[in-house]
């Protein structure tokens, strides 16, 4: 072996596993760089779902309230008049209320003051019909409803949207 040769493999002998080692700390960097993009990425999503959970829930707790004031309105005769207590019907209503307020608060509280202001509105405007249900025959139930459902339609579509346009 010459000169040159043991050079030239003294060398490589020396250099070949920085250059490995090099290697492997560039791929672990960018490793972890893309592990945190995921992670990120995977949160977002998380939060997204759960918004779009909760827009489903409210949408359900809306609905069942609806049904609910239909009830008591269909049963309004077998309600005492004049009585204070509320009938199974209505208890159940109330709790539906209560229900698709609480849900509302909770997706409020994830945007800005003017949402919070819509529904509590909502809130306000479904405890009312709920409440006024009970003196109302079931055919003017709809018109009842018109303000919550105008409000609700609103909060409906900017919920939908909100949850679309949330980044990924």
């Amino acid at each position: 072996m010459s000169e040159r040769e043991t050079r030239v493999r003294s060398i490589l002998i020396t250099y070949f596993p920085m250059f490995i080692a090099t290697l492997s700390l560039v791929t672990s960097i960018y490793n972890g760089y893309l592990n945190g993009l995921f992670v990120n990425l995977i949160q977002r999503n998380v939060g997204r779902m759960e918004y779009m959970r909760t827009c489903k829930d409210v949408i359900d707790a809306y609905f069942q309230v609806k049904f609910r004031a239909s009830v008591v309105s269909r049963n309004r005769e077998n309600a005492s008049a004049g009585s204070a207590a509320m009938t199974s019907e209505q208890i159940e209503a109330a709790n539906a209320v209560a229900r698709m307020s609480a849900l509302g608060t909770y997706l409020a509280n994830l945007r800005d003051e003017s949402v919070r202001v819509r529904y509590t509105e909502l809130s306000g405007a479904v405890d009312k019909a709920v409440n006024e249900a009970r003196q109302t025959p079931p055919a003017a139930l709809d018109k009842l409803f018109e303000p919550a459902d105008r409000i609700f339609g609103t909060l409906n579509a900017d919920c939908v949207k909100t949850a679309l346009d949330k980044p990924m």
